[in-house]
Formats: structure tokens, C-alpha cells, sequence
């Protein structure tokens, strides 16, 4: 891990184009990408774009009274990059939690590092796509 890669996960939020999709949820302050659940990495080929679906590490202090209401305790985002130029993979597994890093250089940069995977992309500019939540029991 680099330097900006340590600075940068503060700061995931202001290098998406719709931040408050996920800051108003953790009033201001969501967690950082350290040890989530990857559930889904997909290209698509319009854009091109690549969509990365994710569980984060923690759930809000105060979270919406429906997800109260239901039980839920995970919150799951879609982040979408979009004018993808370049992407790297190197292993990948069916149970990954990864630590994942999101800086600015030349458009965005993702790198998603897990034991026996990394990821790294480049692309013109990302959009949190979807922010929703379950109810994740163990096993």
C-alpha cells in the first residue's frame, strides 16, 4: 500500500460524483473500505464500466427507520466506474473480503486487494449506483 492509498480511504466519498448518497446515511462520516465483503465485480461493456458490489464494515449509528423497522444490519453499495481505460486482475475468489482503495489519478482509480486477488482499475469517473441494506445473519 502507497502512501496516497493510506490517505485516500479518509476520503472515498468526495471522489465519487454523488458523495451524499452514502454521507447522509453515516451522517458525514462513513466507514472506511477496510475489510468488506465483495459480492460482485462486473464489466460491462457500455461505457465500458466496471460495477463493484460490496458489503461495508459497519452499519450507521442512526440509519433510516425502515432498515430499523426491518432488522437490517449490513448496509451493501453499488459503486459504478465509469470510461473505464484500463483494468488488472490477478486471481479472484468466491468468498473475498478485501481492503479497497479509491484515489484520484488521471479519473479514478480503484485497487481491491484480498489474500490470493488484486484489482486495479482506472477510469473516467465513479457514481455510488445503489445503497441499500439486509439483514446478514452468520453462517
Amino acid at each position: 500500500m502507497n502512501k496516497s492509498e493510506r490517505d485516500d480511504d479518509m476520503t472515498w466519498p468526495s471522489l465519487v460524483q454523488n458523495p451524499e448518497m452514502i454521507t447522509s446515511v453515516y451522517q458525514g462520516a462513513p466507514p472506511e473500505l477496510r475489510d468488506v465483503h465483495v459480492h460482485e465485480v462486473c464489466l460491462h461493456r457500455d461505457g465500458p464500466a466496471l460495477r463493484v458490489r460490496l458489503d461495508l464494515p459497519s452499519f450507521p449509528e442512526h440509519p433510516p427507520r425502515k432498515w430499523t423497522a426491518q432488522g437490517f444490519n449490513t448496509v451493501q453499495i453499488e459503486v459504478t466506474f465509469s470510461g473505464l481505460r484500463k483494468v488488472q486482475l490477478n486471481g479472484f475468489s468466491s468468498n473475498m473480503t478485501a481492503d479497497i482503495f479509491i484515489e484520484e489519478n488521471t479519473g479514478v482509480q480503484i485497487h481491491i486487494s484480498a489474500p490470493g486477488s488484486d484489482m486495479r482499475a482506472v477510469a473516467h469517473a465513479a457514481v455510488i449506483s445503489k445503497v441499500s441494506a439486509y439483514l446478514n445473519t452468520p453462517g
